[in-house]
């Protein structure tokens, strides 16, 4: 039986469309004659969606008891037995209750899928496998329900419901999502406009991403090796040279020319022995990381075909390779692997790009013996022992073949290759041939070669010496640079994490590289004019200057890693590569301690300045113009003589009340301020319910008769200070009744690990680009130039503060229709 085809809407999140889109084309199929049936499809209460589900056939649901409650599920028996065309079954990441036929929705679907039957479904990006975990991170919501990635990409049809952040934000306050009831906690939880705008991201990314594995499956199924130039891809290859970064920066503006995104590739030879050199490859990475591309790595044998192997399957347009450093002659014998890649290269464009490194050979200095000391002098040993033990041996017994002395000193200058490697096999091969002829050959005890068969066995077991001997040499060089490599990249791990994560990286960098290279101290020196400096040090008697080091390492002309080794030892050569990335390390971990130092001093300033400035300010004007308004009231009433009737009198002492007021406030916010900067408040964190701060809140506050209040008592406690937060929802609601006019509402509701308090009003709101300004110190609501209310502008900074110091936040957010919510946001208090 043909298997049926299945269609997925794929959405963001909830509410973008995905049921609308899926029964639109579930009605358009069956206006064209083709048997639909609805499996099911969950409305959520939203009319436009149950409108669409007139006129379809509905299959009846499954219904069964569940502990006591009634649940209902597709009945997959149900819809087999009817064997329509195409089915419509929603939400395709659903979990079955107990009971059910299969555990998961999508299981049910295969089995329809199965027999034949089309099936039409939505799922949203989040219960994707595969982004479930990244979802969580950018929500703080962990999805329970979720369907496997390889379920959705075998879909024949993947269509992308989507829409605007804010369109969805604005359908979510009109109600079309969730009842009104739900509204303010989703548009201040999941459906955040970041939240959604990364889960946008996120859809549009995968899906983006199954477009180009179902483009690449279309060629591999059709053994299409072309390459389609579907968008530009540029392929650098590098050598790992010293070209390399004249290489890459010339491939980056070639891609940037044609719009292209660009890779470099190095290809790493199979036997791991002839590598570039691990510093230049990272000054590779590096240059890669820099110029925004990335950086790859393969191993083949076949340097040009490894290239185009990996070309090719990144559907490269262009790769670009460098001239050739061999000689002129050498070219003559070979050709190279640029003139070979451009004979193979097909319809790939291949860029020759010509640098100063061209026709200069690489230098090599004289390889060291892989072997150790043991194993050698065990080879000269036995290169002596042997072929003397296998004469004795013949010499005694006396009547071996001439073939079987030939096999013995074979054996024996195997055995020497074997264990002590190229030098000693030659010299066992000698000696085992200059035995073979003294003693076995005629004439016997003389060194003359008389029969051309002993010259050809002695060449035999040398071409076999030598063979053997390589083998074992290269197996132990592999040995050595695998094991080396494996350390290396522990030894820069282990320092680039010390780095990202340490609270205090520099000293315990140099503190690694002391214990790791067993050095007496470290020290990273600064030049400071015609003086050195040490910035950072670990150890005992710390160099001052580069020159008193046993080991100096440059990392720019004015920072230097100066180390000292007990004895003042020299340090292995190859140590230094590893030293020099360390000290690289160092450097950006002392960039950072700077940079930190330099940022929270400059932030300081700048605040310290700005406060004065606005203190300043409201000194001038919002201490002066209740005082003048105290005195002038005053005044009047101790004019002698004046006659004032009880009516004056009480509207002059309301005036001199209503100032003293004003007074008392500004100056509780600015001790408060003063606190806060300073350091001085405690928090004394216990459980707290909002209903409870709010009416603790609310009871002082004047126009509170204007504020609607909707916290549920079983929401749960936050841990918090009372009296702190009383005054953070004081001065917000404050705030709200004086800048968005009436009807201030106040609502709580519980989010994850947190309760979220939102403070909401339809006033003018604030201008675009100004939330987080909101908070600062001295800024007040409005238009620029517009006075507005009364006040300094140091209400929700102080509610700012003390939000912090009781680990909550607070953040300002437009009201949908106009104006402004302010969100505090509190932890959840432990049981018990």
């Amino acid at each position: 039986m043909k298997r049926g085809e299945l269609r997925i809407y794929l959405g963001a999140a909830p509410g973008v469309g995905k049921t609308f889109a899926m029964l639109d084309e579930a009605r358009r199929r069956g206006a064209r004659g083709t048997d639909v049936v609805v499996g099911l499809v969950e409305t959520h209460g939203r009319v436009e969606t149950g409108r669409l589900l007139e006129g379809l056939e509905e299959v009846p649901r499954r219904a069964f008891e569940h502990r006591g409650v009634r649940v209902t599920e597709l009945d997959v028996d149900a819809v087999l037995a009817r064997r329509p065309q195409v089915a419509v079954v929603d939400e395709l990441a659903h979990t079955n209750a107990p009971g059910s036929r299969h555990e998961k929705r999508w299981q049910d679907v295969e089995e329809l899928l199965e027999a034949g039957i089309t099936v039409l479904s939505t799922v949203n990006v989040q219960h994707l496998e595969s982004l479930n975990d990244v979802v969580e991170a950018i929500t703080g919501v962990r999805q329970q329900e979720t369907v496997p990635d390889e379920v959705v990409r075998r879909a024949e049809q993947i269509e992308l419901a989507d829409i605007t952040p804010q369109a969805l934000r604005r359908r979510l306050a009109h109600g079309n999502v969730y009842s009104a009831d739900k509204v303010d906690a989703a548009l201040g939880n999941y459906f955040r406009t970041g939240n959604l705008t990364a889960l946008r991201e996120l859809a549009l990314l995968w899906l983006a991403d199954q477009v180009d594995v179902a483009l690449r499956r279309y060629r591999a199924e059709r053994r299409i090796t072309d390459t389609w130039e579907a968008r530009e891809r540029v392929v650098a290859a590098i050598t790992g040279g010293a070209e390399s970064e004249t290489l890459i920066r010339r491939a980056r503006r070639i891609a940037a020319r044609a719009g292209a995104e660009l890779q470099v590739v190095h290809v790493l030879r199979g036997d791991g022995l002839t590598g570039a050199s691990p510093a230049n490859l990272a000054r590779a990475r590096k240059v890669t990381d820099d110029v925004g591309a990335s950086f790859h790595t393969v191993v083949g044998d076949d340097v040009p075909e490894a290239l185009l192997d990996f070309a090719r399957a990144a559907d490269a347009t262009q790769l670009v390779v460098g001239t050739s450093r061999r000689s002129r002659w050498a070219r003559v014998a070979e050709e190279g692997i640029g003139a070979t890649i451009v004979q193979r290269s097909g319809t790939i464009d291949v860029h020759m790009v010509t640098h100063a490194e061209a026709g200069r050979r690489r230098s090599r200095r004289p390889a060291r013996n892989p072997l150790s000391r043991v194993r050698q002098a065990w080879g000269w040993a036995l290169a002596f022992a042997l072929p003397s033990a296998v004469t004795g041996v013949s010499t005694l017994l006396g009547d071996f073949e001439l073939s079987t002395d030939v096999v013995g000193y074979f054996l024996a200058t195997v055995v020497v290759a074997l264990v002590g490697g190229i030098a000693p096999s030659l010299a066992a091969a000698l000696l085992a041939g200059g035995m073979l002829n003294f003693f076995f050959t005629e004439p016997t005890h003389s060194l003359a070669v008389s029969r051309p068969e002993t010259l050809v066995t002695v060449l035999a077991m040398i071409g076999a010496a030598l063979m053997v001997a390589v083998v074992v040499d290269r197996a132990a060089r592999l040995a050595e640079r695998a094991a080396r490599a494996r350390t290396e990249a522990a030894l820069l791990a282990s320092y680039a994490r010390t780095v990202l994560t340490h609270p205090d990286p520099l000293p315990r960098l140099l503190e690694k590289l002391v214990e790791n290279f067993g050095l007496s101290s470290a020290a990273l020196l600064e030049r400071a004019g015609d003086s050195w400096r040490i910035a950072a040090s670990i150890g005992t008697r710390p160099c001052g200057r580069p020159g008193d080091a046993d080991v100096d390492v440059e990392i720019t002309a004015d920072v230097h890693l100066a180390l000292r080794r007990p004895g003042g030892r020299p340090l292995p050569a190859d140590d230094r590569t590893v030293l020099e990335a360390a000290a690289g390390q160092a450097l950006v971990a002392l960039r950072q301690q700077r940079m930190a130092v330099e940022a929270a001093e400059a932030q300081r300033q700048a605040d310290a300045s700005r406060l004065r400035t606005a203190l300043l300010s409201a000194v001038g004007h919002d201490l002066r113009t209740p005082l003048a308004s105290i005195k002038a009231s005053v005044s009047s009433l101790r004019i002698p003589g004046l006659e004032l009737s009880e009516q004056d009198t009480a509207e002059l002492l309301a005036g001199v009340e209503e100032s003293a007021d004003r007074l008392a406030d500004l100056v509780d916010n600015l001790l408060d301020s003063s606190r806060l900067a300073t350091g001085a408040i405690v928090p004394q964190l216990r459980p707290v319910g909002y209903d409870q701060a709010v009416a603790g809140a609310l009871a002082g506050l004047d126009g509170r008769e204007k504020v609607v209040v909707d916290t549920d008592e079983s929401l749960p406690a936050v841990l918090a200070d009372v009296g702190l937060l009383e005054r953070v929802i004081a001065n917000v609601v404050q705030n709200a009744l004086k800048y968005g006019g009436d009807g201030v509402a106040v609502r709580a509701s519980a989010h994850a690990a947190r309760v979220e308090l939102r403070v909401v009003d339809h006033g003018p709101g604030l201008p675009e680009d100004t939330a987080e300004s909101v908070f600062a110190p001295f800024e007040r609501g409005g238009e620029p130039g517009d006075t507005g209310p009364p006040g300094v502008g140091l209400g929700l900074s102080v509610a700012q503060g003390f939000m912090q110091a009781m680990d909550g936040t607070i953040q300002a957010e437009d009201t949908p229709g106009g104006g402004l919510t302010i969100v505090l946001s509190l932890p959840v208090a432990a049981e018990g």
